[in-house]
């Protein structure tokens, strides 16, 4: 026999108490940011809203909320079109970079992938270091190198590595 049935039974009605309310910071086994979820309402009361991590579901509170959802999906859009334009731009591009050289060849120092984004800034990409894909080469060569504009977007350059002169 549940708890439901026996107050049942004594003719108390058991009353369940759910909230709608939407999470303003994820929160484990509830849901993510932005989402409209039913939790019980001393959960809600005493926990999630005065902690700030929801606010009640009323309807200007959704209307917002759908507003920043949608805000936030014209501003991903935005930035991966800008990150396919770059990539248009970056696409079979090479570059040379020189390296001092003693006799027979051998390297002083090596080409890292900071030098690649000191070399892309002075032709105008401004890309960061950590998203090129590139470890560092202690020889002259040709060398095809990956960089990762955006997590769908990726392009590949020649890097020509010379000695210098």
């Amino acid at each position: 026999m549940t708890f439901k049935s026996i107050l049942f039974k004594l003719k108390i009605y058991y009353k369940e108490n759910n909230m709608k309310v939407i999470l303003l910071k994820d929160v484990k086994g509830t849901g993510k940011k932005g989402d409209v979820v039913t939790v019980s309402d001393g959960y809600a009361n005493n926990y999630l809203i005065p902690n700030k991590i929801a606010q009640n579901a009323n309807a200007t509170n959704v209307n917002l909320n759908n507003q920043a959802k949608s805000s936030e999906a014209h501003k991903a859009e935005v930035i991966l079109n800008e990150a396919k334009e770059l990539k248009q731009k970056l696409d079979n591009l090479s570059i040379e970079l020189s390296i001092k050289c003693g006799e027979n060849g051998k390297t002083f120092g090596s080409v890292t992938s900071k030098e690649i984004a000191d070399k892309l800034l002075s032709l105008g990409f401004e890309i960061d270091k950590k998203k090129i894909d590139f470890s560092p080469v202690k020889t002259i060569g040709l060398y095809h190198v990956k960089i990762k504009l955006h997590p769908q977007v990726a392009t590949t350059i020649n890097v020509n590595i010379v000695s210098q002169k």
